[in-house]
């Protein structure tokens, strides 16, 4: 039987000859992650011999003074020590053009500077990737503004595809009104929704881990899962996005993509292939399996919460409102936990525990899967009557780990049952290369591959999730923020989410 699956999985081939174009090139996603991602794949031999970056900002400048800073920037975010032999062909390879996001003239000269690049770098064909590291407003005027210069036109020997950052829209009808706007000018195949989440190595390793390992997926559905809890916990604060978490939030922020796409990951069925389509067809149910709240479901499944003043590491931090760029008055949360249930036969009655928050009491991303009792007393009524003895982490940050929790007897004449830790770090793979999260995803995108970016009917039904909490929450007003200190673990009602099942969040020490 021949193999079918994409070249890629067997080993990652360098992405084939093309330009890089980035717009916000003078912000700050462009010097701490895209321009080191792009350099940590040409140091890994993943990107073209046939390369060029363009960035196009306001900001003046010109090629030489756009190398200058991103010179200077590289010695600052590099995931690793810059060697001069490696960065000065890159950057040799890396142009700028200074122009008005909204102004038509600008793509005319984006053209005219394309062609040149091309020229200069001896790029065949006409394979461009438009990245648009700039304010979500902006993305129908520019995509509108590509296609009205014809950039956007693909033929037989030139694709042209656009990236675009979160957040896809705030709230359903704004999502859907952006991808309104920017199929009036692109395909669906054109666009990579990217979430740099599922960049993260132990995030892509789920499916792995589910689907080439037997001793698991037989076990993972609701005969067997108590329970399941997702957390993305942050120490920082607002740092300096606090104008644009105070109009978000962290619901929106983090909840409507990164943590549905890894809930998704948990709960999918599994695919009939790794290609782009099979898996995100698989997500997509998941999330559609997930029904939205009535009113009185989102004040029982829902939690929302504010912090305050409080000590991180040993230092006094300011409540949320008193940082800068932040409403003196504001009722944005900066902490979300909710209770989901997929609907499905797989998953029916197993709750789905979410939380996230900032100035929490460590920085944390992990999932837990918590399995349930055994049926029979067989070691004492102490160690049948404690919940779940057997689970699962999969720590996702900082440290990428799975732990696997097991009861077993402790040495000696008596049996004494405990439970004890099954730990496998990554580590343990050897040295690995130092990354941003942006690396396997902007490769997939040079080359072609789908399957960790949202597609439109995924960011539809994350919103339809999430629409009607935003909707309680506007048309009620917290009357008790701020309710957790910073350095905790967040507001006292979080933990009621779950004492009223009988559980508790999975606090690590």
């Amino acid at each position: 039987m021949s193999d079918t699956r994409p070249a890629a999985l067997h080993q990652r081939q360098p992405a084939p000859p093309c330009i890089f174009v980035i717009f916000g090139a003078s912000g700050d996603l462009t010097k701490r992650k895209l321009i080191p991602a792009l350099f940590n794949l040409s140091c890994v031999g993943l990107l073209p011999e046939k390369f060029a970056i363009v960035g196009v900002a306001i900001t003046p400048g010109n090629d030489q003074t756009f190398r200058d800073q991103m010179s200077a920037d590289i010695k600052q975010f590099s995931t690793h020590p810059v060697d001069p032999q490696q960065w000065d062909p890159f950057v040799a390879g890396c142009y700028y053009l200074h122009g008005d996001l909204n102004d038509q003239s600008a793509y005319t000269a984006l053209k005219e500077k394309l062609d040149a690049v091309r020229q200069a770098r001896g790029i065949p064909g006409g394979n461009v990737v438009f990245n648009l590291a700039i304010t979500p407003t902006l993305f129908g005027n520019v995509a509108a503004h590509l296609g009205d210069a014809g950039l956007l036109h693909e033929t037989p020997d030139g694709f042209r595809r656009v990236i675009i950052e979160k957040p896809f829209g705030r709230d359903l009808d704004s999502a859907r009104e952006l991808n309104n706007e920017l199929h009036g000018n692109l395909k669906e195949a054109q666009i990579y929704r990217i979430d740099h989440y599922l960049g993260k190595e132990t995030v892509q390793n789920i499916m792995v881990f589910r689907f080439a390992n037997m001793i698991f997926e037989p076990n993972w559905n609701r005969r067997y899962v108590d329970s399941v809890q997702i957390t993305v916990a942050e120490r920082l604060g607002v740092e300096n996005r606090g104008g644009y978490l105070d109009n978000y939030g962290v619901l929106r922020d983090m909840v409507q993509n990164h943590m549905l796409s890894v809930l998704s990951l948990i709960a999918m069925e599994p695919p009939g292939n790794i290609s782009g389509d099979a898996v995100r067809n698989e997500k997509v149910k998941v999330l559609e399996a997930i029904r939205p709240m009535e009113p009185e479901e989102v004040l029982e499944n829902c939690v929302r919460g504010q912090y305050g003043a409080g000590i991180i590491d040993g230092r006094q931090v300011p409540a949320y409102r008193d940082e800068p760029s932040v409403n003196p008055h504001s009722n944005t949360e900066t902490y979300a936990a909710l209770r989901l249930f997929v609907e499905n036969w797989r998953w029916a009655d197993v709750p789905f525990y979410l939380r996230t928050g900032k100035r929490l009491a460590k920085h944390l991303t992990q999932v837990v899967i918590r399995f349930k009792r055994t049926p029979l007393m067989l070691f004492g009524e102490k160690v049948h009557s404690e919940a779940g003895p057997n689970a699962l982490i999969l720590n996702i940050q900082p440290e990428e780990s799975i732990t696997i929790m097991i009861r077993a007897k402790k040495p000696g004449p008596n049996i004494v049952v405990d439970t004890i830790p099954l730990d496998f770090d990554y580590s343990e793979f050897g040295k690995q290369s130092p990354a941003t999260g942006y690396e396997t995803l902007l490769h997939d995108c040079m080359i072609g591959d789908m399957t960790l970016f949202h597609r439109e009917d995924s960011v539809d039904a994350s919103w339809r999730i999430v629409n009607p909490i935003l909707d309680v929450w506007g048309a009620l007003p917290p009357r008790d923020f701020p309710d957790y200190d910073a350095g905790t673990w967040g507001p006292a009602s979080a933990d009621k989410l779950l004492e009223r099942d009988g559980r508790q969040w999975e606090n690590p020490s």
